[in-house]
């Protein structure tokens, strides 16, 4: 079994998988001084790891020998089930942390897979990207035993300064995850269709830019109002409701069609918020839409 650690002393890690975000991953745990042996299916990505003080393995079960702590980062979750399965053996006694990105649902079967062979799981998701990983405001969730969490929380905040643990369900991480990419690609796809309608009467993309900030900041307060609001099943919208709000929308899908955009983005919102407005909504806030949304995933 694995030596007890806490804390105050270095943990031995073992990181597996040493793609771009696990190479990061390991080089975190190198620069706050833990011992790091890592491993990965194929040769030629250590070398870096190697003159930074990373002892390389030769197997994934050699590397899990040489650790308390145990990360696997790959590709997808069908990829981290490969390569678990190989140290099966080694992992009882030592912390798995799983940080590779899938749904809820795989997440769940891994954990079902370790927790049957007594092996303390925890999944997990990175929130940053790789340049900020190690750092301070990198966000990392994690979900799954407590006390395997806090055994090693010291060294896990090695990977970022902002872990969050969600819970004992081992699919939190994945679900906060999918979520804020939710938000995260549903913004991109804006942010690239507000350019492109820019750029239809002449206007660059920098141009616009610079006043994109002006949007970008009351975000964070509205986000907050509205999850209280659909957390509380009370929508008030006397600052801006949905039927003003969605003749605005109306506007800019009018003046994209007449410019020849792909509008398909921008239909189903506007096709959210009048469904919403059918409904009753029309003098309540946007976060009304969150009951055709849910109407539509339970049908």
């Amino acid at each position: 079994m694995a030596a007890m650690t806490n804390d105050l002393e270095s943990t031995p890690v073992a990181v597996l998988g040493l793609g771009a975000m696990g190479r990061a991953l390991a080089a975190a745990f190198l620069r706050a001084g833990h011992p790091t042996t890592v491993w990965n299916r194929s040769p030629g990505k250590d070398g870096d790891l190697a003159a930074q003080g990373a002892v390389r393995a030769v197997s994934a079960a050699e590397a899990v020998r040489a650790a308390d702590l145990v990360v696997v980062c790959v590709v997808d979750h069908d990829a981290a089930q490969s390569v678990i399965e190989a140290s099966a053996g080694d992992l009882p006694g030592r912390v798995l942390v799983n940080l590779t990105s899938d749904t809820p649902e795989r997440s769940r079967t891994t954990a079902a897979w370790a927790n049957e062979r007594g092996i303390d799981y925890l999944d997990g998701s990175i929130m940053v990207p790789i340049p900020v990983v190690g750092q301070p405001e990198a966000l990392i969730f994690y979900s799954g035993p407590r006390a395997a969490y806090e055994k090693y929380e010291g060294a896990l905040k090695s990977l970022g300064g902002r872990p969050a643990y969600l819970g004992e369900d081992q699919g939190l991480a994945a679900v906060y995850d999918l979520a804020l990419l939710d938000f995260f690609y549903s913004g991109m796809a804006g942010l690239v269709h507000a350019f492109a309608l820019a750029e239809a009467d002449g206007v660059p993309a920098a141009s616009l830019a610079p006043y994109l900030d002006t949007i970008a900041a009351i975000l964070p307060p509205i986000a907050a109002g509205t999850a209280q609001d659909i957390d509380a099943g009370s929508y008030p919208g006397a600052a801006a409701n949905l039927g003003m709000m969605a003749a605005g929308a109306g506007h800019v899908l009018e003046a994209a069609e007449h410019r020849g955009l792909d509008v398909s983005t921008l239909r189903s919102v506007k096709e959210i918020a009048d469904r919403a407005i059918a409904r009753g909504h029309a003098a309540d806030s946007w976060a009304s839409t969150i009951e055709v949304v849910r109407a539509r995933s339970t049908s």
